[in-house]
Formats: C-alpha cells, sequence, structure tokens
C-alpha cells in the first residue's frame, strides 16, 4: 500500500474510532480519554490487517479476518503482550462499536439500493434462510455448551 493509501484509509478509520469513543461516553458513561490507548492499538491492528490483504492478494481473506486473525494471537494469554494489549483494550466497550458500523453499513447499503433491487425477490427468502439458519446454529451451539458446563 502507498502512503497516499494509507492516509485515505485513516482519514475514514480516525472519524469512526472517534463515534466509537463517543459512543461509549454517551451509552456507557465511559472515558473517551481513557480508552485512546486501545482506540490506538486497534487502528494499528486494521492498518496492519490492510496491509497483510495487501501482500497476500491471492487469498481470498477478507482485511476483516486478518485483523480477527491479529487480535486474537495478541491476545491469546500465550502471546507476551496480551496483558498490555487487553489491560487497554479492555477498556473499549465493543458493543459501542457496533452503532457506527452499523451506520456505515447502512449508508453503504443505502449507495447500492439499485444494485439491490436488481438482485430480485429471491435475495429476501435467501437472506431469511441465511438468518435462520445462523439463529438456530448460534442456539444449538450455545445449549450444547450450557448443557455441558451444567448451567442449564
Amino acid at each position: 500500500m502507498t502512503l497516499k493509501e494509507y492516509a485515505s484509509i485513516i482519514r475514514i478509520i480516525i472519524p469512526c474510532i472517534f463515534l466509537v469513543l463517543i459512543a461509549q461516553w454517551v451509552g456507557k458513561g465511559m472515558s473517551p480519554v481513557a480508552a485512546i490507548p486501545g482506540a490506538m492499538m486497534m487502528l494499528i491492528i486494521i492498518l496492519a490487517s490492510l496491509q497483510i490483504k495487501a501482500w497476500l492478494p491471492k487469498l481470498p481473506l477478507p482485511a476483516f479476518a486478518w485483523a480477527t486473525l491479529l487480535a486474537l494471537l495478541i491476545s491469546i494469554p500465550y502471546s507476551p503482550v496480551s496483558d498490555v494489549f487487553m489491560s487497554y483494550t479492555n477498556r473499549i466497550d465493543f458493543l459501542a462499536t457496533t452503532t457506527p458500523l452499523l451506520a456505515f453499513a447502512g449508508l453503504s447499503v443505502g449507495n447500492s439500493l439499485d444494485k439491490l433491487k436488481s438482485l430480485s425477490w429471491r435475495i429476501v427468502i435467501v437472506s431469511l434462510l441465511v438468518f435462520t439458519t445462523a439463529f438456530f446454529g448460534a442456539a444449538f451451539v450455545a445449549q450444547f455448551i450450557l448443557n455441558i458446563q451444567g448451567i442449564i
């Protein structure tokens, strides 16, 4: 990735992180200032995942998957930076991150309404089947795990 591409990406990510900090302050009363180190760690992981995606274009993984993998590897207890990483990122309410993400997703879908209309009514059926299957699959796994643990 070029420096110009990084600058363009950062112009998008910084307002997103700012919205996350504001959302957690308004919604949960958590201090945005205390969460800045964790937000900067998130920014580094985002940029690193985008760079990995650029380095490995033949792998069919999206940047989101690389970010998830990086965060997982950094946060596992065997990682030498796990304690520091977890202490800073635990100051971020990750539920607050969903509000700006869903807003941006809605805006991107709104920009693609013509494409969405061209998919026809069958996309509704496919979507309902996918959502229903995902819901029942998650419920089945949760039921199984909770039964094993003796909680239910």
